[in-house]
């Protein structure tokens, strides 16, 4: 591709590539790995967290997310990728399946997401998914009495286009 700009068609698998790397860096907790697919100025959209939240540029984007990718242990499995009509916009829904360190109370949740990118990086994600599955995992209860395995994966379990 050098010399030459990149078709829709190259810069939607490559977008779809730097997905995936990033739904299993999610999955495995890995925050180093998350940073480097990034623009600095990404943008984080949560119009169903309670209360909504929209974090700007990475540095406040970690300061939300890395303290949670210790207290969400989960599976993250994308389970369909959409292209659209602009190669820079995929839209992808995952699951994820796992519990709460804090609590041991199971979280599995279903997300919707818009993801943006520009020159090869993740530049926003609007995220949609069931506020009050968290809230329930995160309230303490009878689960915490009970052992829980604390390891993480990431995985790409299916697609469509």
């Amino acid at each position: 591709m050098e010399g030459r700009m990149a078709s829709d068609d190259e810069r939607r698998a490559a977008n779809r590539a730097v997905l995936r790397r990033a739904i299993a860096a999610i999955g495995t907790g890995d925050s180093a790995a998350l940073a480097g697919l990034y623009t600095d100025d990404y943008v984080l959209d949560l119009p169903y967290s309670d209360p909504p939240k929209r974090l700007e540029g990475m540095a406040e984007v970690m300061e939300h997310v890395a303290p949670q990718l210790g207290t969400f242990v989960f599976t993250l499995s994308l389970t369909d990728l959409h292209d659209c009509v602009d190669p820079d916009l995929l839209v992808a829904e995952y699951t994820s399946d796992g519990h709460v360190s804090t609590t041991g109370r199971p979280y599995r949740n279903t997300y919707i997401a818009l993801w943006r990118f520009r020159d090869g990086r993740i530049c926003g994600v609007r995220e949609f998914s069931n506020p009050m599955i968290a809230a329930e995992a995160l309230t303490p209860g009878d689960e915490q009495a009970h052992g829980h395995a604390t390891g993480r994966t990431g995985t790409v379990a299916g697609e469509n286009r």
